[in-house]
């Protein structure tokens, strides 16, 4: 009979297998339940950080979406700004250039005066006075440096603010550059996705750079920029107004001393016409004076010739009448009346010849103060002409005038002889 062969080994009892079956199915079972809570808790996470990280993405894009909306905005105030700014300096130089042409357009009146001042330098004699004309002028020329330095001062102030209107310009400028910079940096953000290509994890993304600012600081910066532009802004602003009131401050005062330094050349001129015409009147009578003058004292001459003859018949007959003989020498009325004739005849020579030389003294006067009048008579016809040719010159100070006393102010030196009018003036 054949024997059974065993495996050898360690037989389990039945109820060690029962006690391991159960022992696997519980472990299974348990293991199952475990997965699945795992499970489970692994859904409920994705499905949080799906929602999570969706959230965050949108609260970051919204984010994005408002900063670059406070960028534009900012940038828009500033651009608005930095054009207020620009018209601002293109208005401030408009007046400045105004001021300057002014200012240069000063060498004129100031050379007119000048030269009027040396023309009347030109006069000689009592006609070098101190008028109201050299004062006016005088003042003038006052006037016009006066006016040269507040325009200057003005000139040199609008220098000053276009150039602190230049560096709050330049200052915006730079921000908006750098608000540009930023804006598209935001905006580039803005646009990338989860899809983007040009994606890519980052080593250390969330470090903080150096030069950072918080909102505040970044805020205050630019509305400082604003600030301080729109003040130089305003400032510039009252200092065109403060320029337009001195232009126009300045041009009546010039215009006022223009009218005042005209009115009195054109008074001493009237002056000097009258006194010439005076000086030709008078003239014109002590011509006919020493010619009437002269034709008595040919007269005189005569009269006084014309008794030589009688004289000399009287002491003809005196004498001769000497040479009677003896008692026939008498002294009778022919020898008394020859006498008296003769003395007679010497008075009337010695009145005569007292009366000629009176009349030639007077004559001589005549003549002396006919050539002081004739003397006197050349410097007012040359401090007239020199007048006359002052309100020439300064007739170009008028834009636009008509030729004002042209038949006044034509006439030049060499034309003004000493000609009597047609009329005699009516002596006070």
């Amino acid at each position: 009979m054949a024997t059974l062969s065993a495996k050898p080994g360690q037989r389990l009892s039945v109820s060690d297998w029962q006690s391991g079956s159960q022992l696997l199915s519980s472990t299974a079972e348990h293991l199952r339940l475990q997965s699945q809570q795992i499970r489970q808790e692994g859904r409920a996470l994705r499905n949080e950080t799906t929602v999570q990280t969706r959230w965050d993405e949108q609260d970051s894009q919204r984010r994005l979406t408002e900063r670059v909306q406070d960028v534009s905005r900012l940038k828009e105030a500033l651009e608005l700004c930095l054009q207020d700014a620009d018209t601002e300096i293109e208005a401030l130089s408009a007046v400045k250039g105004d001021t300057e042409s002014l200012l240069a357009a000063m060498t004129l009146p100031l050379d007119a005066a000048v030269e009027c001042l040396t023309l009347r330098e030109g006069r000689r004699g009592d006609d070098l006075v101190r008028d109201a004309v050299e004062v006016e002028l005088k003042k003038e020329v006052e006037v016009i440096g006066g006016v040269q330095r507040a325009l200057q001062q003005r000139v040199s102030q609008a220098f000053e603010q276009i150039c602190l209107l230049q560096e709050a310009r330049q200052q915006l400028v730079f921000d908006l550059q750098n608000k540009s910079e930023a804006l598209g940096v935001d905006q580039t953000c803005l646009s990338l996705t989860v899809t983007s290509p040009l994606i890519s994890l980052k080593p250390n993304p969330s470090r903080v750079p150096n030069g950072s600012t918080s909102p505040q600081q970044w805020e205050q910066f630019s509305q400082y920029n604003r600030s301080r532009a729109q003040e130089e802004m305003k400032t510039s602003l009252q200092l065109r107004e403060a320029m337009r009131v001195t232009i126009s401050q300045t041009q009546n005062e010039l215009e006022a001393q223009r009218v005042a330094t005209d009115f009195a050349l054109r008074k001493r001129s009237h002056e000097l016409e009258r006194a010439r015409e005076e000086l030709l009147w008078q003239q014109r009578l002590t011509q006919k004076e020493a010619q009437e003058l002269e034709q008595d004292i040919r007269g005189l001459e005569r009269d006084l010739k014309a008794k030589t003859a009688p004289l000399k018949l009287a002491h003809t007959r005196l004498e001769t009448r000497t040479t009677r003989p003896g008692v026939d020498l008498c002294r009778d009325q022919v020898q008394y009346g020859l006498v008296d004739e003769v003395t007679q005849l010497e008075a009337t020579i010695t009145a005569l010849k007292q009366k000629l030389a009176q009349s030639q003294h007077s004559l001589q006067t005549l003549q002396e103060q006919l050539s002081q009048i004739e003397k006197d008579l050349s410097y007012k016809t040359e401090a007239l002409a020199l007048d006359r040719r002052c309100l020439e010159t300064r007739q170009k100070l008028i834009p636009n005038a008509e030729t004002h006393y042209r038949e006044r102010t034509s006439a030049t030196a060499s034309q003004l002889l000493p000609q009597a009018r047609s009329h005699v003036p009516q002596l006070v």
